[in-house]
């Protein structure tokens, strides 16, 4: 009796003591974090990462403090799925079911339809996780209480408060919006002026604006936008900025002019000037995917190279890894463990940034999927009244277990994946269709359906491709595939739109736009012609008088531009790895406008040079080209272009006494001319030379005295 009750203490007081160190190391955790702020309730934070491994058909959990995978789920799902995770469960996500799992138990507990079919953006969050489909402009809270909120339009990349707020920017007009946790109607408190793009970032957990248009910061409060902080930067449209701030530093990617910029943003709460941006030089001609920021780590993805790259504060390049895997782009997470999470596209490994020093460490998923069964790995039990001293039970441990394990929970079949890397190519009135398998979802595929405008054909389970005839050239198709199984019919994968035709054809004809100013300049702009299936490898465009450029937009200008000239644009295409195909001419005639109005010359001073005259004049040619010219007692300037304040020396004169001077300006809308009679001057003084008169007049007066 006295055993029991000494062990029954010993269990409590562990109970006590294990309660209050998971209470401090839940404090901890949040000050860590940055969510130093004593809550209403004590809330853990989500530890570890959850990726979607395509082989396994599995997800699994890495942790990253330890940079071990250490449970598995086996859900059934599609190629490149995401997971999301919640205080209890788990929710594979692919774009066309959301399949939940038990965290605890590891087994699924039920499927349902998203409100799109896309893939959202995954926000893990207190009172999440959310699920941002920003095209459809639907938010889905998959915590409790579940709901789905409509925003009302599209959506740029949302960001969330620790507390749990989701805060959203409507790309279509503008407006700000909040949706509080655990609510199911938003409110926008703030919009951006009419016209002007931009994105969220929080500093200091708090919603900030980014307006790309006005190239400057706004704090979001109740009354709408606060003053702007100046980037000292020009943003293109297309700049992204990163989740949050590290330190005092923001960062802000802008791929169309490869560079990462690294924005002082203390001047939003403290009344001092911002230090000069930090700028960092990107790799040229790739695609990039972030910045996402943890305390003190900016990473971002370069998508055409596959790697992940961390930087400092500073700017400093911290590491550049490699993201291994196949497939489509890898992508970045934020966790809340201050983590950044890298996941290649098939879930084979996990890049996990360490958020204080910018590490890379990867995780191979596909080696633990290959030696490790459903489950968690097992806790040691807790203590009991009637268990022995842990002595004893050392002493008294029985024979290892050579029972084999369970095996793990299998789910009921579903309806298969969509097909994986579906691609066509064109013929001669025909199509060639291709595509990788899809998951079977726990049931055998028995076949493929391939659909297109006009016409359907169904192939076997073990068929990787089919060729469609009888399509007419020159007719765009986009061709579906879906999957079969017992439990019925997938969701469909397209190929880009592909037209028919005979291979090798050049190129169609660009529609061209072109528009002239008075003053010579001509823009030009067009659009992608039909390419007849082959790649587009850049435009030739000429205009007459002005030789010809190689454009890689669709988009030129060319200045000193007269009268009607003509505007031509072709595609150069190339097949695989042909030769280039010059494709039909597209053309456009425009004529320079004459001004309405004559030109205006006024002559300002005259002063002496050094080998001559200099008058200065200010000509106005009103929006032409214009050329002026000067003349004094015959002698003339050479004819120069003129804008402004212009000068236009007469070399090679004498002159003396009180001069007049005149001076003209040409252009396509006529003459205008100016003059001038005085001294000229020099140095401020007047100056007084013999001219040409003064020494006839001198010659003359000695020839009569020698007479």
């Amino acid at each position: 009796m006295n055993t029991e009750k000494r062990f029954s203490a010993v269990a409590r007081t562990r109970m006590a003591v294990a309660l209050v160190v998971a209470g401090c190391l839940a404090l901890v955790g949040l000050a860590v974090t940055g969510q130093a702020a004593t809550p209403q309730r004590l809330e853990f934070v989500q530890v570890g990462h959850w990726v979607y491994n395509d082989a396994a058909q599995s997800a699994f959990h890495v942790d990253g403090s330890t940079n071990r995978v250490d449970a598995r789920a086996d859900v059934p799902g599609a190629n490149g799925s995401q997971v999301a995770q919640g205080d209890g469960s788990g929710y594979v996500v692919e774009r066309n079911r959301i399949t939940e799992f038990d965290k605890a138990t590891l087994s699924v507990e039920e499927s349902v339809l998203p409100p799109a079919p896309e893939t959202p953006f995954v926000m893990e969050v207190s009172g999440g996780p959310y699920l941002v489909y920003r095209n459809a402009g639907q938010i889905v809270r998959l915590g409790d209480p579940a709901a789905t909120v409509p925003a009302g339009g599209p959506l740029s990349r949302p960001v969330a408060t620790t507390e749990g707020t989701v805060w959203t920017h409507r790309v279509d007009n503008g407006s700000v919006c909040e949706l509080p946790k655990g609510a199911a109607v938003m409110t926008c408190p703030a919009q951006l002026p009419p016209g002007h793009g931009g994105g969220l970032t929080l500093v200091g957990d708090r919603p900030v604006v980014l307006d790309t248009t006005g190239d400057s910061l706004h704090r979001v409060g109740p009354d709408g936008l606060g003053d702007g902080l100046p980037l000292g930067i020009k943003l293109s449209p297309s700049a992204q900025v990163a989740n949050s701030a590290v330190g005092d530093r923001l960062a802000i990617a802008d791929p169309e002019r490869n560079q990462l910029h690294l924005i002082d943003i203390s001047g939003l709460d403290q009344d001092r000037p911002s230090a000069k941006p930090i700028s960092v030089e990107l790799s040229k001609g790739s695609r990039f995917n972030g910045p996402l920021s943890s305390s003190n780590v900016v990473a971002m993805v370069d998508e055409t190279r596959g790697e992940v790259l961390t930087y400092d504060a500073t700017g400093k390049l911290r590491s550049t890894t490699k993201v291994p895997g196949q497939g489509t782009a890898p992508r970045l997470a934020k966790g809340e463990d201050n983590r950044i999470y890298v996941d290649s596209s098939d879930g084979s490994h996990v890049l996990v940034v360490n958020g204080d020093d910018g590490t890379v460490v990867d995780v191979d998923v596909d080696k633990a999927a290959s030696s490790q069964t459903a489950g968690a790995p097992s806790a040691d039990p807790e203590p009991s009244g009637d268990q022995p001293p842990p002595q004893q039970q050392q002493q008294q441990q029985a024979p290892p277990n050579t029972q084999q394990a369970p095996p793990p929970p299998v789910a009921k079949a579903t309806p298969p994946g969509a097909p994986r890397k579906v691609s066509a190519t064109s013929g001669d009135g025909s199509i060639k269709v291709s595509w990788s398998p899809a998951a079977d979802n726990g049931a055998r595929i028995t076949g493929y359906r391939v659909t297109w405008t006009g016409g359907s054909t169904r192939v076997g389970g073990s068929s990787r491709g089919a060729t469609i005839s009888g399509l007419r050239n020159g007719t765009p198709y986009v061709v579906t595939v879906v999957a079969e199984n017992s439990a019925g019919i997938g969701p469909g994968a397209s190929a880009k739109a592909v037209i028919p035709g005979p291979a090798n054809r050049p190129a169609g004809a660009p529609v061209v736009t072109a528009n002239a100013t008075a003053g010579g300049k001509v823009s030009v702009s067009w659009t992608q012609p039909d390419l007849r299936g082959g790649t587009l490898v850049h435009y030739l465009v000429s205009v007459t008088g002005k030789g010809q450029r190689t454009v890689s937009g669709t988009s030129a200008d060319f200045t000193g531009v007269t009268g009607t000239a003509t505007v031509t644009v072709r595609a150069v295409t190339k097949f695989g790895s042909g030769s280039t195909l010059t494709g039909a001419t597209g053309s456009r005639k425009v004529t320079v406008p004459v001004p309405s109005d004559p030109p205006t010359i006024t002559i300002s001073t005259v002063r002496m040079g050094t080998t001559g005259l200099v008058v200065e004049v200010r000509a106005d040619g009103k929006g032409a080209s214009a050329t002026c010219q000067a003349e004094f007692n015959g002698a003339r300037s050479a004819s120069k272009a003129c804008s402004g304040a212009t000068s236009l020396p007469i070399n090679n004169v004498i002159f003396g006494g009180a001069i007049t001077v005149t001076a003209t300006i040409k252009t396509s809308g006529g003459t205008g001319s100016d003059s001038w009679t005085g001294v000229p001057s020099m140095n401020g003084g007047a100056l007084v030379w013999l001219g040409p008169m003064a020494l006839v007049g001198l010659r003359r007066r000695k020839e009569k005295e020698l007479l």
